[in-house]
């Protein structure tokens, strides 16, 4: 059995030679490791975003592909095409950037949605077709796209069925001072993501991701979850609330969460813990409730504040849990 927490803390402290002070982040972004998800990073220029998603393929010693989204970008370049060979008398399969490990989707929001659309079945089925033919996607796959909140103007807001498809959703944030400081130090002679060593084997993820799955989920925990998703299609606030896709990823975190502490059992902290990263992306804010500002995050915080945890035990195996499990 791997040592989960001992692994999580191996990862995230060599990212942390890279991003300074943004614990909470890639603690975020390991969850989305283990749960063979997809993250979604918004947050202005320059705080990382980019190196971060290098960070984590240098530290997994995986492939890394960045695809720099443009409005003049056709699906074609995401996964691939088909060209004659005259040669050889056939068509040949040339693979586009998506076909890798860990994906940058760097500015995803600048493409077009046909072009958007291209990395549906990617994140979702870990394949793509082409020219009728499907090519298997390695593993692992993960999809690290970045957004700008506040540039609109030449962008493509994601469709639903897109943001749906993220796992989370995480901000970064400007550093604070001292680590300001700290990042104008490790940086004075050359980057430190030059010198960054893997400190995990892409199997050693693999294997990770597997257990994180046994990681007990009692029924007061299956519970708790539901009634969190269930209450965001019930808020008058919420115009869109967040589809059962949202329910299964927001079990699978928390049980990330709870290896990543050191426990084989979920507990409402968990849940609670990862709520806003998972579920705040897969709402639209009701016209009414963006009159009065009113942001996912808030919403979601709110959701979570006002639902009650439901009885039952979290911390241990009953034969009723066991039964429906």
């Amino acid at each position: 059995m791997l040592d989960i927490r001992s692994l999580g803390e191996r990862l995230i402290e060599n990212l942390e030679k890279v991003i300074v002070g943004k614990r909470d982040a890639l603690e975020l972004i390991v969850v989305g490791l283990l749960c063979e998800g997809h993250v979604l990073i918004e947050d202005v220029p320059g705080v990382g975003k980019t190196m971060l998603a290098r960070s984590l393929a240098k530290s997994l010693d995986c492939q890394f592909n960045r695809i720099q989204f443009t409005p003049d970008m056709l699906p074609s370049d995401i996964t691939g095409v088909s060209i004659y060979n005259q040669q050889k008398g056939e068509f040949e399969f040339r693979p586009g950037p998506v076909i890798g490990q860990i994906i940058l989707a760097d500015e995803i929001n600048r493409a077009t949605p046909k072009t958007q659309a291209a990395l549906l079945e990617a994140m979702e089925e870990r394949q793509v077709t082409v020219d009728g033919v499907t090519h298997a996607l390695p593993r692992p796959f993960m999809v690290l796209a970045t957004q700008n909140p506040i540039e609109y103007e030449g962008t493509f807001p994601l469709p639903e069925a897109q943001l749906d498809r993220f796992l989370l959703r995480v901000r970064l944030g400007y550093p604070e001072y001292v680590d300001e400081i700290k990042i104008l130090d490790s940086q004075r002679l050359r980057h430190p993501i030059e010198t960054l060593e893997p400190v995990m084997a892409a199997s050693e993820a693999l294997a990770a991701a597997q257990q994180i799955k046994t990681v007990f989920v009692s029924s007061a925990a299956k519970r708790y979850v539901t009634d969190l998703s269930r209450r965001t299609r019930q808020s008058s606030d919420i115009y869109l609330g967040s589809s059962p896709r949202g329910t299964l990823s927001l079990s699978r975190a928390a049980q990330a969460r709870a290896a990543l502490n050191g426990r084989d059992h979920v507990l409402p902290d968990d849940v609670q813990d990862v709520a806003i990263p998972i579920l705040a992306h897969r709402i639209i804010v009701s016209p009414a409730a963006r009159l009065r500002e009113l942001s996912p995050d808030r919403i979601v915080q709110e959701i979570v504040h006002n639902t009650p945890v439901p009885g039952g035990e979290f911390g241990y195996i009953d034969s009723t849990a066991s039964a429906s499990a």
